[in-house]
C-alpha cells in the first residue's frame, strides 16, 4: 500500500504553493490492491474531473462476469500497479522538494514574533594580519602605474595612444612604498609655493635648460623659481591674462569660474587665474623629462595627467566655463577635428574656447613658425570652418589671442540634420557624460535642451552658484533641492568636527586636497574659504553627480579606485575618504587602494577616513604597515557604527 505524505504548515493562514495543493488532493485518494490467491477483489480509483477531486469506487467481485472480463482482470492489475508506482514515485519526489525548500517558508506567527522582538545582530569587524610593506626601488620615485613610460612600447603611436591610461595587469601591480627622491624636503607653503619650489622635490632640469629663453622657470641654488613666462607670455602671464580679460569681460565678474588648460606647461596660466577667482584644471600627459603636472602640483595649482587622444577626457559634458590652449601643439583640425569635438563636449553652452599660437595672428607670426603664410591662412580657414560647423562663433580677437563662444541656441544644431553634413550629431546612444575609457567619436554632442539653466548666461555667478541647487541635480537618482541643501548642511557640520580632530585643516599646511568619493562636492564647498583647493572624485561606478559638482563652480574627475589615479607621487596634502571601502569592497582590494593613497600622498600628509566600524580597524592595520600613524575618533554625532580615522604619513628616505 502506498499513501501520499500529508503536508502540514505551522499556521493555517500560510499560503500553499500549487504543487502542495495537488499533493493534498492526491492524499484523499488511497489505492488498495488485493493480490491474494483466495480473492480477486480489486479496488480502483477513478478521477472525477468535474470537481478536480479523486473519489474511490469499490468494485466488487461479480461471479456472473463473462469470460471476457475474467481475461482482462490480470491486465488491469498490472496497469493499476504501474500507475500506483508512478504516483508513489511522484509523491516522494515532491515530498523531497518540499523538504529541501521548507526553510524558505516561514509561518505568519513566526514573522510576527520576529518583528515584535527583533534580535540585535552585531557584525564582527574585519580583521587583517599585520603587514609591513617593503620600499620600492629608487628608480620608481616618480612611478605613475597607468601612464608608465616603461610600458609605452607595448602600445601604438597613432595619435599618441601610448600616452593614454594603460594600467598594469593584476600580476604586475607593485606592493611596495614609493620612496621620495634623495634630499626631499617638506614642500614650501602656499602662497609662496606658487612662485618657488625645492629642486630636490622635482629634480628635472630639462625645462630649465631647453626653455630658458621662455622663462618657464629658472634654477637658483636649491630652488626652482617660476617667473610666469611661457611660449606665448613674452611679457609674463599676468599681462597675457589681462589681455584675455579685456576680450572676455565674464572673467572679471564671476561669470567664468571653471576652466581647463590643455597642454599646461608648468601651469602658470592656471596659477594666475586663482588670484582672479577662476579654478583651473591644468592638463598635460606624462613625459620623461618635463614633469609639467608634477611642477604644477608642487606649486599648489590643480593639475591632472591626461591627453586628448583616442578616449574622452574624464569629465562630464557641459562642465567647463572656459577651455584654453596656448601653443599646446594639439592638431585641432586633423582626424576630422575630433579633438575639438571633445572640447565642444566638455564646454557648457555659452562657454569660451581660447586659442593663442598657430594659426592665430598668422599674418604677423608665420615667419617664426617655419611655414608659409599660405599654409597658415589655410589652417586658420579650416579651423574657423570647423568651429562654425560645431556652433561656435568668433567672439573676440586681438594680437595673439582668439576667442570663440559655444552657442546657447540649440536651433543652431539643426543644420547638422542635413544628410552628408560633417560633423554629424551623435545619435549612437552613447551617454554625453560617459567619460571613463569611452572612445572619442567624430560627432557633435548636442546639449540637452531640458537643461536650460546650465548655460553660462543662465547659471548663477560665482560665488552664489556654490550654494544654489543646480538644475542637473534632478538627473541624479533621489536628487532634488532638498537633498542638495541637506548635503550642504551635513558637510558644514562634518568639516567643523574634522577641524577639531585635525587642527592643520584650514591652515597653510594643507593645500592640495582630494575628496576621493564625493557626491555633490559638499566637503569642498565647506572648505571654500580656506587656503586650499579640492579635486572632487566621482567613482565611474557610482551615480553621475559630477555635473552637479561643476555646476557649483568646483572641479573634479571620474575615476575607478581599483586603478591608480592620474597623478605623480607625493602630490596631495590631504586625502578624504567617506565610505569608499564600504562602497567598493566588492570590487577593489583594500590593500591596493591604500597603497595608491600612499603613493599620491605627500610625506607628512594627512588622511581622513570616515568609514563603517566594520572596516576601520583593518584600515588602521594596513596603514601601520605603510608607516602611517593613525588614531580612531568618533563622528560628530558619536555613532557607534561609523568612525573617523585620522592618519599622517611619515617622512622617510630610501635605504
Amino acid at each position: 500500500m502506498c499513501v501520499s505524505p500529508d503536508i502540514h504548515f505551522s499556521h493555517p493562514s500560510t499560503p500553499l504553493p500549487p504543487w502542495i495543493l495537488f499533493l493534498k488532493q492526491l492524499n484523499s485518494c488511497v489505492w488498495f490492491t488485493n493480490l491474494s490467491h483466495k480473492s480477486s477483489t480489486l479496488y480502483q480509483c477513478s478521477f472525477c474531473r468535474l470537481e478536480g477531486k479523486m473519489k474511490v469506487k469499490d468494485i466488487k467481485q461479480d461471479d456472473k462476469h463473462d469470460k471476457h472480463a475474467r481475461q482482462n482482470d490480470k491486465t488491469s492489475k498490472v496497469m493499476s500497479i504501474g500507475i500506483l508506482l508512478v504516483f508513489c514515485g511522484f509523491s516522494f519526489y515532491l515530498g523531497g522538494i518540499f523538504c529541501s525548500e521548507k526553510h524558505g517558508f516561514v509561518s505568519t506567527e513566526e514573522v510576527v514574533k520576529s518583528a515584535e522582538s527583533p534580535k540585535k545582530t552585531v557584525s564582527t569587524p574585519v580583521q587583517v594580519k599585520a603587514v609591513s610593506f617593503p620600499q620600492c626601488s629608487a628608480d620608481l620615485q616618480d612611478y605613475t602605474p597607468c601612464t608608465d613610460p616603461q610600458r609605452w612600447m607595448k602600445y601604438g603611436r597613432h595619435r599618441l595612444t601610448f600616452m593614454e591610461r594603460h594600467c598594469p595587469p593584476a600580476f604586475d601591480r607593485k606592493e611596495c612604498l614609493v620612496p621620495p627622491p634623495d634630499g626631499y624636503k617638506e614642500p614650501i607653503r602656499w602662497p609662496k609655493s606658487k612662485n618657488e619650489c625645492w629642486y630636490r622635490n622635482v629634480p628635472y632640469d630639462w625645462i630649465n635648460k631647453q626653455k630658458s629663453n621662455q622663462h618657464w622657470l629658472r634654477k637658483e641654488g636649491e630652488k626652482f623659481y617660476f617667473p610666469g613666462g611661457g611660449t606665448m607670455f613674452p611679457n609674463g602671464v599676468s599681462a597675457y591674462v589681462d589681455l584675455m580679460q579685456n576680450l572676455i569681460p565674464g572673467m572679471k565678474d564671476g561669470t567664468i569660474r571653471t576652466a581647463i588648460d590643455t597642454g599646461c606647461g608648468v601651469a602658470s596660466w592656471g596659477g594666475d587665474l586663482l588670484d582672479r577667482g577662476i579654478l583651473t584644471i591644468s592638463l598635460a600627459p606624462r613625459d620623461n623629462h618635463e614633469a609639467q603636472v608634477q611642477f604644477a602640483l608642487e606649486r599648489g595649482i590643480p593639475a591632472i595627467l591626461g591627453i586628448i587622444s583616442t578616449q574622452r577626457l574624464p569629465f562630464p559634458s557641459n562642465s567647463f566655463d572656459m577651455a584654453h590652449c596656448s601653443r599646446c601643439l594639439i592638431p585641432w583640425t586633423e582626424f576630422g577635428g575630433i579633438y575639438l569635438l571633445e572640447v565642444h563636449r566638455i564646454l557648457r553652452p555659452g562657454g569660451f574656447w581660447v586659442l593663442s599660437g598657430p594659426p592665430v595672428n598668422y599674418e604677423n607670426r608665420w615667419r617664426g613658425w617655419n611655414t608659409t603664410v599660405e599654409e597658415q591662412k589655410s589652417d586658420y580657414d579650416k579651423l574657423q570652418e570647423l568651429l562654425t560647423s560645431m556652433c561656435f562663433k568668433l567672439y573676440n580677437k586681438k594680437d595673439d589671442i582668439a576667442v570663440w563662444q559655444k552657442s546657447t541656441d540649440n536651433n543652431c544644431y539643426k543644420q547638422l540634420d542635413t544628410p552628408d553634413t560633417y560633423p554629424p550629431k551623435c545619435d549612437d546612444g552613447t551617454e554625453p557624460d560617459s567619460a571613463w575609457y569611452t572612445p572619442l567619436r567624430p560627432c557633435v554632442v548636442v546639449p540637452d535642451p531640458k537643461n536650460k539653466k546650465s548655460s553660462l548666461k543662465s547659471i548663477a555667478k560665482w560665488p552664489e552658484r556654490l550654494h544654489v541647487a543646480p538644475e542637473r541635480v534632478a538627473d541624479v537618482r533621489g536628487g532634488n533641492d532638498g537633498a542638495f541643501k541637506h548635503d550642504e548642511s551635513k558637510w558644514k557640520s562634518r568639516v567643523k568636527h574634522y577641524k577639531k580632530l585635525l587642527p592643520a585643516l584650514g591652515t597653510n599646511k594643507i593645500r592640495n586636497v582630494m575628496d576621493m568619493n564625493t557626491v555633490y562636492g559638499g566637503f569642498a564647498a565647506a572648505l571654500v574659504e580656506d587656503p586650499l583647493w579640492v579635486m572632487n572624485v566621482v567613482s565611474s561606478y557610482a551615480s553621475n553627480t559630477l555635473p552637479v559638482v561643476f555646476d557649483r563652480g568646483l572641479i573634479g574627475t571620474f575615476h575607478d579606485w581599483c586603478e591608480a589615479f592620474s597623478t605623480y607621487p607625493r602630490t596631495y596634502d590631504l586625502l578624504h575618504v567617506d565610505g569608499l571601502f564600504t562602497t567598493e569592497s566588492h570590487r577593489c582590494e583594500m590593500k591596493y587602494v591604500l597603497l595608491e593613497m600612499d603613493r599620491i600622498l605627500r610625506p607628512n600628509g594627512y588622511v581622513i577616513v570616515r568609514e563603517s566600524s566594520y572596516f576601520v580597524d583593518a584600515i588602521a592595520t594596513i596603514a601601520k604597515g605603510m608607516k602611517w600613524g593613525c588614531h580612531k575618533e568618533s563622528t560628530e554625532y558619536n555613532i557607534e557604527t561609523e568612525k573617523v580615522l585620522i592618519c599622517q604619513k611619515k617622512l622617510w628616505y630610501s635605504n
